[in-house]
């Protein structure tokens, strides 16, 4: 197998940037997913409900941030290292530190709510819970349960494949392939493998840099929306509920946890047990 792609998403929901190469650290790959979106009363605000997030791209630079929004208007924060803290009700976190209030504005009047933009300072803060394969000391950033996740392209070809032949079935038109973004991978995967076989493995070994798999991903309703349109519809919920069932929930990609630290580049060897 190799590397294909790797994936940061700087601020949680909102869109993210390819990048060749990311160094990963105990909690993730820097850079991602270290800042978030709270509302008044503290709580998260994700694309589950402002799918208009997803319109809002975020791209990591020395110390700061550049948010852009589609019509190109664009602000740079600066990491609040002394911002203020703020309540959160992200799991297993209690404060993040605030951005500035010209943040907050851009932010809100994109979103049309009122919305404060909230940043991890120390992902050390914050455990990896053991329902989601976290043992004692591993840090995590604002991922909702695992450092990164993986996905390979062998599976999502056997998805699309499933999507058509339902289509088909349905007497449906042929949908266009559904594309790797609706998952919001870290990492992905490509090579003679059979498609799923990453349910299955222990390790893997991106160039020179060890994992741990943590668990598999159950898929919520935000895989639902179309990173371009921003409207949402019934794939890829209802083929995975059809072919990739167990427990109540729906699966595709797997979590995975670092074990050491280093760069991973695209087109990197990758070896999984």
């Amino acid at each position: 197998m190799r590397l294909t792609s790797v994936h940061l998403y700087p601020v949680k929901s909102l869109g993210g940037v390819d990048v060749d190469r990311a160094v990963v650290e105990p909690w993730g790959l820097r850079h991602d997913r270290r800042w978030v979106l709270l509302q008044p009363d503290g709580g998260t605000l994700t694309a589950r409900t402002a799918p208009a997030m997803l319109g809002l791209t975020a791209v990591p630079g020395a110390g700061s941030i550049t948010l852009t929004d589609r019509d190109g208007t664009s602000v740079t924060v600066a990491e609040p290292v002394h911002g203020p803290p703020a309540a959160t009700a992200v799991s297993r976190l209690d404060t993040v530190r605030l951005a500035g209030d010209d943040a907050h504005a851009w932010l809100s009047a994109r979103l049309g709510r009122p919305v404060r933009l909230g940043w991890l300072d120390d992902p050390r803060r914050r455990p990896v819970s053991t329902d989601h394969g976290g043992r004692p000391g591993d840090p995590l950033n604002l991922s909702d349960a695992g450092p990164l996740l993986a996905t390979t392209a062998p599976s999502l070809r056997r998805l699309r494949d499933w999507i058509v032949e339902g289509a088909l079935e349905r007497g449906e038109p042929t949908p266009e392939p559904l594309p790797m973004a609706r998952f919001r991978p870290s990492v992905v995967l490509d090579g003679p493998i059979a498609p799923f076989v990453e349910d299955g493995w222990t390790t893997l070994r991106i160039g020179a840099v060890d994992f741990r798999f943590a668990e598999r991903c159950d898929r919520c309703q935000l895989t639902l929306i179309d990173t371009v349109t921003l409207t949402s519809g019934r794939e890829p919920i209802r083929t995975l509920a059809r072919h990739r069932r167990q427990d109540g929930k729906t699966w595709f990609g797997v979590r995975l946890i670092p074990l050491g630290s280093g760069e991973i580049r695209v087109g990197d060897e990758c070896h999984a047990t």
